[in-house]
């Protein structure tokens, strides 16, 4: 017999039990029409008209015999009933079972029939041509049915009351067959996974863990080979299944090293492993997904890279082990534990960059989108270093990341214009429509700060060298998405959101050596109504938290306060990002519309504190303009010489310019005043959750009062 095709296979599975089903009712169709009328075959017609016949002749047969008596003469001899045959009484009562019952009644019919023979002979005589079957009855009890019936359910409980034993008889049956795990047993497995190791002690092992993984989670336990209720077994089997078992497998077939990837051997051993490393998977998911600490992630994530090359052939285990690590990646609130995942990750993808590499870096992108819908000042820290640390994993293979790239970063492109071409519906309080919600959102914006940071990790200069990153090309059109997102609404209730990705954007030039045009989105806020009217007076309020919102609450909203936070965020982002060409032969061109917009500005403001500040900038600029002019002034090369350009002032450490001196000092002050925001943020948000709970308590005691008073 040949090979079987796939789609052989496929349609006796799927499609095999419903063709021979729609067969079957054809066949009863096809049945049912040729038996309608005019379908009839010449055999069924002579049939009926043979039946039709016999009627005929069994009612003349019927009038020949009454014709001529009358049916009072017919009557006036009466009915005589048979004669009670004591011998056969004797027999029925002898008599055991169905079979001697059956004989005794036909016997019984027998005589009658002899009787009715000699007493009325004409209508033996007719019953015999007519109807023989007649002829052939034989005696019946009713009430033999009744008994059947109780007999039969009787028998019913019976047959319930077996099955029931038999499951139970069964269930002790299986549960006396259950290995009971010792510490003495899991402590013999261990010497004999280090010393000796086989296929059967692995598979024993693997079953072992298993139903220990699953042993609060399925109710059929006593499926299982093994049994455990020895706390200390328990421990032991962990360590040794996830420490002690890769270590005996790779014992046992020792893994091939090329080019720095693992590969397996081809032989029989292997592909006996495989299958039992394969049922292992499920548990290792299963652990990977329970995980509560780094020393249990350490284990787990040890003992699947260990068995890697084995995994590596399956996709669907692939993948769901990939995901399950990113998940835990991506939630987890320890740090550690984030590097040890991130480790695992890395290391994975640099190995077995063909098969994994891609699927890592879709993963982990999709999965982080996910986590950081909420961002606050706990969750910000572990949200950096998710951006910071896929950063690197997009770094593995540039080639594989600018696909993955494009893609997304096209995706973000597409939710801008669609938001852009929306119809501009008013609401009745003039609010505009809901369609910027899907830019101005904390997914979207933590989308383009991951993106900066990705290219600004794989196209810096120096790590480039002489070889340009395919990567560099996907930093115009971020930049273009980044400043579409930025003034898509330039309301002051939207400045957080504008500072956070003028901050990106600054980082990416820096790192890239990319000249970005930041200046203008940061002029537009001085002629925006946050300054241009009166603030009104905040009472109780704290200073605004800009780097943990993208929006203004109603509360801060044209108060002195947010005013007054608008003016430090907009000195810092001016410093940051004129202090990364303070060393540029360019400085002065760059640096002279600043200055000119700035003390028109200061001529026309009312804020005399904020005036201050933008006087003290504007005299750092002129002093870091007069030195790039004097050193400028020394050079004999033009700017079409670019090396030299990029030379200029090399070995000027940027912090001794004027502006890059005022730039460090600013940072610290603006740290230490973070340091302050975020002590009484962190105190703000501990006594709220204290009230909170003083709440529910309170609610409690008056639901217990109230129940009180009601059984009362």
């Amino acid at each position: 017999m040949g090979k079987v095709s796939k789609a052989t296979k496929k349609f006796q599975s799927k499609h095999l039990k419903d063709a021979l089903e729609q067969r079957k009712k054809n066949k009863i169709e096809k049945k049912r029409r040729e038996g309608r009328r005019g379908n009839k075959t010449e055999e069924e017609k002579k049939a009926k008209a043979l039946t039709k016949e016999e009627q005929k002749m069994k009612k003349s047969s019927k009038d020949e015999v009454f014709r001529d008596m009358p049916v009072d003469e017919f009557f006036e001899k009466g009915i005589e009933l048979p004669k009670e045959n004591k011998k056969l009484k004797k027999k029925q009562a002898e008599s055991k079972g169905d079979s001697s019952d059956e004989s005794s009644s036909d016997e019984e019919g027998d005589i009658n029939m002899d009787e009715l023979s000699k007493n009325d002979p004409e209508f033996f005589k007719y019953l015999e041509e007519n109807d023989k079957d007649l002829l052939d009855f034989a005696g019946s009890n009713p009430l033999d049915g009744v008994d059947d019936n109780e007999e039969e359910e009787d028998d019913n409980e019976e047959q319930q009351i077996d099955s029931d034993s038999d499951i139970e008889g069964k269930e002790e049956e299986r549960k006396a067959n259950q290995i009971e795990l010792t510490h003495k047993l899991v402590k013999q497995w261990k010497t004999q996974l280090r010393e000796s190791p086989s296929l059967k002690l692995i598979r024993n092992v693997v079953s072992a863990f298993k139903m220990a993984i699953n042993l609060n989670r399925d109710e059929d336990t006593e499926e299982y080979k093994y049994a455990v209720t020895d706390e200390k077994a328990f421990q032991e089997l962990m360590f040794i299944a996830l420490k002690d078992l890769p270590a005996a497998v790779q014992k046992l077939v020792p893994y091939k090293e090329t080019k720095g990837t693992r590969t397996l051997p081809s032989n029989k051993t292997v592909t006996k492993l495989s299958s039992i490393i394969k049922s292992h998977a499920a548990a290792l998911l299963t652990f990977i997904a329970d995980i509560t600490n780094t020393e249990s992630a350490a284990l787990a994530l040890h003992s699947v890279n260990s068995l890697m090359p084995y995994f590596i052939s399956y996709r669907r285990i692939l993948k769901e082990l990939i995901k399950n690590i990113v998940e835990v990646w991506s939630t987890t609130k320890d740090v550690e534990t984030q590097i040890a995942t991130f480790a695992f990750l890395h290391s994975a993808s640099k190995e077995f960059k063909k098969a994994i590499l891609e699927l890592v870096l879709k993963t982990t992108y999709s999965t982080f989108i996910k986590s950081c819908r909420r961002t606050n000042i706990r969750t910000m820290p572990l949200i950096n270093f998710q951006k910071n640390s896929a950063a690197e994993l997009f770094g593995i293979d540039e080639v594989v990341s600018y696909q993955v790239g494009f893609e997304y970063i096209r995706q973000l492109a597409i939710h801008l214009r669609n938001t852009i071409n929306s119809t501009t519906k008013k609401t009745s309080k003039g609010n505009p429509a809901e369609a910027y919600k899907i830019v101005y959102n904390w997914q979207f914006c933590h989308s383009l700060d991951f993106w900066s940071r990705v290219l600004s990790f794989s196209c810096n200069p120096e790590k480039e060298g002489n070889h340009e990153s395919p990567l560099r090309q996907l930093i115009y059109p971020l930049v273009q998405v980044t400043l579409g997102a930025a003034r898509l609404i330039p309301t002051p209730q939207f400045f957080p959101l504008r500072f956070y990705l003028i901050r990106s954007m600054i980082r990416m030039s820096q790192n890239t050596a990319v000249f970005i045009p930041i200046y203008p989105l940061l002029s537009e806020i001085l002629s925006s109504t946050a300054f241009t009217r009166n603030p009104k007076k905040s009472q109780n309020l704290v200073a605004f938290d800009f780097d943990h919102n993208i929006k203004c609450t109603a509360a801060y909203l044209g108060t002195r306060t947010y005013q007054e936070g608008l003016c430090e965020q907009f000195i810092d982002l001016v410093g940051e990002y004129l202090v990364l060409y303070s060393k540029s032969v360019a400085f002065p061109e760059l640096a002279t519309p600043v200055v000119i917009s700035l003390r028109r500005y200061a001529k026309t403001s009312k804020n005399i504190k904020f005036n201050k500040q933008l006087l003290n900038i504007v005299e750092k600029l002129n002093q870091n303009i007069r030195l790039i002019e004097d050193k400028r002034s020394k050079i004999d090369f033009g700017p079409n010489n670019k090396t030299e350009v990029a030379r200029f002032l090399n070995e000027l450490p940027w912090e001794k310019t004027p502006l890059g001196a005022y730039v460090v000092v600013q940072r610290e002050v603006r740290e230490e005043k973070n340091k302050l925001l975020r002590e009484s943020l962190e105190e703000s948000e501990d006594d709220k959750s204290d009230d909170d709970e003083n709440v529910i308590e309170k609610n409690l005691d008056d639901e217990d009062s109230e129940d009180e008073e009601m059984s009362e």
